[in-house]
């Protein structure tokens, strides 16, 4: 989902309506004479032309009648010649995660959002994780073109789906901002992400990218599109944690503030107004669904939340779709479950350590099975079944193991783990508000990411979710040209913490 953003809206593409001088015995080029037109008119200077625009200048502007109007790129460059008195002018943002992929399409005169859509990123074939598509890349002799040709038509399906929910043609796309963490970054460019596979984690570039969309394999938009990816920070600190930072730094005060958005790397950035520290966690795939028994990503029929009561050790639950608890169904009617996803995994570890089936130590006591008619012992180690075979879509048993216990306590542990050490690099004990970044983020239930100790402890009415901050951020670049230079400022001003 698009937030609400609070912006200027001032884009890098801009619209000129012109009356060009017609063509005469002896005078300049069509060309120049649009040139002249542009300077008088609207005191553009200097410009410059896409070359396969003038393919189509000359024609253009005779069926026109001359009037035409220009599409310039920072004031620099005419990307799009159109006849007559034209208005719309559109933008896309690109948010290229590992495991998903969201586009915002924008109206640039209005900064409203036409349409949004997202689908999952077609390289998790070669890789659940960023180093294992690092590892595909680098032992693949055609790795890095296959991850690079799956983003890129990821990209081009994603435009087209956005123009046609929007109700117009792709090609009257003229510009788009993408974030990505850094090996995204780095595929999406085409570039070999093999060094950030090994010591010092270097990066090709943390500037920001201007480049024609056309040229990363682009097509479905204008033909000549721009696309301006946002600056990185450090080895694995990408351009998405910049749009993070954009879309959150108006917000930032003098109290300490933890944004964490989690994903398969969690990303962390903690500070004021007055400084900032990034870093990041290797957390796996434990929250994405991935490595649990029964795990599996946020959709349709995956159990997101649950609750053990803690007298009778009874278990109730709701999965995505429905918003019914399944205790609360007529006895011939099931929700029919289909898996676990994050939230849930979370939720679940929680209530069995608060309902006193696990303890401190995430093993399950010895009289588990005694407190809860769900828990029932597998030789040596227990499990609970969250909803028995009659109840899910399956037929069998859904069931969450000591297993699952230990991968999330894993995962959180890493998280937890690279917060304190940046909270200790500062030399800070406490903080005053927790941002919960990321499609995840939004569904975590504050109270069971600090119960088991997922984030530090905070007063609970300061730990809110901010959705898809990323995506955010590559919203407000698009719509306002001048955060583009803000997000290079951004980039360059904070201080990276190594975690690993």
């Amino acid at each position: 989902e698009a937030g609400d953003l609070v912006v200027e809206v001032a884009p890098a593409v801009r619209l000129y309506y012109v009356e060009v001088e017609p063509a005469s015995l002896g005078s300049p080029g069509d060309w120049e004479r649009l040139q002249a037109a542009l300077a008088a008119s609207h005191h553009l200077r200097d410009l410059t032309i896409d070359p396969l625009l003038l393919r189509s200048l000359q024609p253009m502007l005779r069926k026109s009648n001359w009037a035409v109007t220009v599409t310039v790129w920072q004031g620099r460059e005419v990307l799009r010649v159109e006849p007559g008195y034209v208005e719309s002018l559109y933008g896309l943002a690109v948010d290229v995660g590992s495991t998903t992929i969201a586009a915002h399409l924008c109206d640039l005169r209005t900064g409203a959002v036409l349409a949004t859509e997202a689908m999952m990123n077609p390289q998790v074939r070669y890789g659940e994780d960023l180093l294992s598509r690092v590892s595909y890349a680098m032992t693949e002799a055609q790795g890095v073109a296959r991850l690079n040709r799956a983003v890129i038509r990821a990209l081009n399906e994603l435009a087209a789906k956005a123009a046609e929910t929007a109700g117009i043609q792709p090609t009257e796309i003229t510009d788009m901002v993408l974030v990505g963490n850094t090996v995204m970054h780095h595929l999406l460019l085409g570039i070999d992400p093999s060094e950030l596979g090994q010591l010092p984690f270097a990066l090709a570039t943390y500037d920001p990218v201007d480049v024609k969309a056309r040229e990363l394999g682009i097509k479905v938009l204008h033909t000549g599109a721009m696309a301006h990816v946002l600056p990185c920070i450090a080895g694995y600190v990408g351009a998405d944690n910049v749009g993070v930072l954009l879309a959150e730094q108006a917000r930032l005060d003098d109290q300490i503030t933890l944004i964490v958005e989690i994903g398969t790397n969690a990303e962390i950035l903690l500070g004021t107004k007055e400084w900032m520290l990034w870093g990041s966690s290797r957390t796996g795939v434990s929250f994405e669904g991935a490595h649990i028994s029964h795990g599996q990503r946020a959709a349709v029929g995956a159990v997101e939340r649950i609750r053990i009561d803690r007298d009778t050790g009874a278990v109730r639950y709701k999965v995505i779709g429905d918003p019914r608890w399944s205790d609360d169904l007529p006895d011939d009617e099931a929700l029919r479950p289909t898996g676990i996803c994050g939230s849930g995994i979370i939720e679940v570890v929680a209530e069995l350590l608060t309902a006193g089936l696990i303890d401190g130590s995430g093993r399950f006591v010895k009289d588990a099975a005694e407190r809860s008619p769900r828990v029932r012992w597998t030789g040596r180690t227990a499990e609970l079944v969250l909803a028995p075979a009659g109840e899910t879509a399956s037929g069998s048993d859904l069931v969450v193991t000591q297993a699952d216990v230990r991968a999330i306590q894993l995962a959180k542990a890493a998280l937890y783990a690279g917060v304190k050490i940046m909270m200790a690099h500062q030399g800070i004990d406490r903080v005053a508000r927790i941002r919960l970044a990321g499609a995840f983020g939004s569904y975590i239930d504050p109270i069971h990411a600090m119960t088991i100790g997922l984030i530090p402890d905070c007063d609970l009415s300061h730990v809110t979710a901010i959705g898809n901050a990323a995506g955010d951020g590559a919203r407000l670049a698009l719509l306002n040209a001048d955060q583009r230079q803000l997000a290079r400022q951004a980039a360059h001003s904070v201080t990276y913490v190594e975690t690993a």
